[in-house]
């Protein structure tokens, strides 16, 4: 029998120790759980763990993100997309309540369930993470709801609703479970829709951003880059707008996607400097609903954005920026294999969406009455 390399001799022991720590984390729930008897399951020593994992919220967190990633390409495809925003609404609650625990399940087992962060976000960086993650979930909800129209926060305010909702349904499962119905949840989250919540104004902020720079420079983007909502590979060299943001900052896609033209290809990276817990917390928020939505949506009605993870942060170094963090903004407006404009700081995604157009319309995805639309992804 051939010997195995290093590199599959270290993703056995790592695919080893996930087993384990959810078998742990399971019956002992986070907690009380130790890294101990963790490598003891798995029949490794403790140094093998921590060779693998940065401790015990690491590790949780990538138990997490293993089930939601498996839960998310499991996911069947519906044979068509909801008729309205409030049935949308709907369906997106009952799938996503599926998670809900049952009675009989133990307390570990019921927090695996629900993908729950309790008493794990114990940093005021995750903390703060978690709140730009929920903003960022509400953005990618809103844009399945209207795929072929502009962003508004008409939709977004709603689609932030749903997921309170949900959440709080959550929170409250984990201590009673068996509280609460499903189905009228999911039926208080389709009458959100009819909620006259408003479009709230332009942020007041955004008038005093710093335009992007011009420029007529060469772009050579990095490859092997892929899309988390779709699957497929990304190539940063389509014409559009490639926002790069750090996890604390996320919140600043929806400025970004609301100034980018109708036929602008928006690619949101997300990076950090954190990748073990802030990087591992981005991905497990972005893939769990992701995977809801591939069982509500169909592939042409996905959020018409595009979103990366760059924990190695190869996007901005490749933008001359190497030393990218969770507070980074760097956005890059691409035309012809040129970057025709760089902007960085607070606002960038929306300075380089704006960047250069002469049609107020197609700069600010507004949709015209009688003019057709691009096809949505």
């Amino acid at each position: 029998m051939a010997r195995l390399t290093r590199a599959q001799q270290q993703e056995r022991t790592r695919a080893a120790v996930l087993v384990a720590a959810r078998q742990e984390f399971a019956e002992f729930g986070y907690v009380e759980a130790k890294i101990d008897r963790i490598a003891e399951r798995a029949e490794l020593t403790r140094g093998a763990v921590y060779s693998n994992f940065t401790g015990k919220r690491a590790l949780y967190l990538a138990v997490l993100v293993d089930a939601a990633e498996r839960a998310r390409d499991a996911a069947e495809p519906p044979a068509e997309s909801p008729d309205s925003v409030g049935q949308a609404l709907g369906s997106f609650a009952r799938v996503w309540l599926e998670r809900l625990p049952f009675l009989g399940d133990t307390p570990g087992s019921g927090h695996l369930q629900l993908r729950s962060l309790s008493g794990v976000l114990g940093t005021e960086p995750a903390r703060a993470a978690l709140a730009e993650l929920v903003r960022f979930e509400a953005l990618l909800l809103a844009l399945a709801l209207e795929p072929r129209s502009a962003l508004r926060a008409g939709t977004v305010r709603p689609a932030g609703l749903a997921l309170t909702l949900l959440h709080g349904a959550a929170g409250l499962a984990e201590n009673a479970p068996g509280v609460g119905d499903p189905f009228d949840l999911a039926r208080a989250a389709e009458h959100l829709a009819g909620i006259a919540l408003g479009d709230a104004p332009e942020p007041p902020h955004l008038p005093y951003v710093a335009p992007a720079r011009s420029t007529e420079a060469p772009w050579a983007p990095p490859g092997g880059l892929r899309d988390e909502i779709t699957g497929g590979p990304v190539d940063l060299g389509d014409d559009g707008v490639v926002v790069v943001l750090g996890v604390g900052r996320l919140s600043a896609a929806e400025d970004a996607m609301r100034s980018a033209r109708r036929d602008d290809e928006v690619t949101i990276v997300v990076v950090t400097s954190d990748p073990a817990e802030i990087g591992r917390l981005a991905r497990l928020r972005i893939v769990d609903l992701v995977g809801c939505l591939r069982r509500v949506f169909t592939a042409d009605r996905l959020p018409r954005a595009r979103v990366v993870f760059d924990d190695t942060g190869t996007v901005p170094a490749a933008l001359g920026h190497p030393s990218a963090d969770d507070l980074t903004e760097i956005a890059v407006r691409v035309r012809d294999g040129l970057i025709t404009s760089h902007a960085t700081g607070r606002g960038a995604g929306h300075a380089a969406a704006r960047h250069h157009s002469t049609d107020p319309g197609a700069e600010r995805g507004d949709v015209t009455p009688g003019t057709p639309t691009p096809p949505a992804r």
